[in-house]
């Protein structure tokens, strides 16, 4: 059964759909079966796959008319990559999803009927805590919060962390926070170091060991349409997202053996 992951943060340019992308495209390099949904309007999570947000379908049909995710996969370019990708059409969606019947299910009764044919399924949410990033929350297993080493970073955490709890409460008993991932990290000065100490106080153990780095080739990659590990894979931020996707699957094995084990 394929593990569903949020990546999410409301504040914007956090590093969350840079995040989503690499995470997604190095998984699938080594070997796990993927799906990157991009629910974020601005759909950079679609053209940083080099998939045309211009399509048939995209997850706002998915989420509106109840089209099925089968009809909107875009492959990437990596093997076991796909995509179901996002365009401004979701920007009207919160409007539309608050008169519909179990409004913050609709993208989880889709994704039901297919999570089994993935390892994981990685959701890039949009910058806000609506209706679009309640759905992500309802389907998902976990949430991966990214976080920018700069003043004020952890300003909002307490908003998402209220929001991831609620959705536990009403809609989703079984969430959790996947873990916090540093970014932006600037070791020449004072202020990363000080945001690495308060979000591992804030995190405490939830917080990966790798952090990556304000990276040059990583702002670069989106505009060509490539994911890092196929834009620059001699990069220091493709070699700290790949150290992320290692730690992830590590965590994520242990996991499974202890539910293994358990049942």
């Amino acid at each position: 059964m394929g593990k569903i992951v949020s990546v999410a943060n409301q504040k914007g340019g956090v590093g969350k759909t840079t995040t989503s992308v690499s995470l997604s495209a190095i998984l699938a390099k080594k070997g796990k079966k993927v799906l990157m949904i991009d629910m974020d309007p601005q759909g950079n999570g679609t053209s940083g796959l080099g998939i045309d947000k211009n399509v048939k379908f995209s997850v706002y049909d998915v989420i509106i008319d109840e089209v099925e995710i089968e009809n909107t996969i875009q492959k990437a370019e990596i093997d076991n990559l796909d995509v179901c990708p996002s365009n401004i059409n979701l920007a009207g969606a919160e409007v539309e999803l608050v008169d519909m019947e179990e409004r913050e299910k609709r993208l989880k009764v889709k994704l039901d009927k297919i999570k089994d044919k993935y390892d994981y399924i990685i959701i890039d949410c949009p910058p806000s805590l609506g209706l679009v990033t309640l759905n992500a929350f309802t389907a998902s297993d976990s949430v991966l919060i990214p976080v920018q080493c700069e003043y004020y970073a952890l300003e909002g955490l307490g908003q998402l962390i209220n929001t991831i709890n609620l959705v536990k409460k009403h809609l989703n008993k079984s969430l959790y926070i996947e873990g916090a991932l540093l970014t932006m990290y600037d070791a020449r000065t004072n202020l990363s170091n000080q945001v690495v100490k308060e979000v591992k106080r804030y995190f405490e153990d939830k917080v990966y060991k790798v952090v990556i780095p304000r990276n040059i080739k990583l702002s670069e990659a989106p505009s060509y349409g490539m994911p890092i590990t196929l834009y620059d894979k001699r990069s220091k931020g493709a070699k700290c997202y790949e150290k992320l996707a290692k730690e992830f699957m590590k965590i994520n094995d242990t996991e499974q053996r202890a539910k293994h084990m358990k049942d």
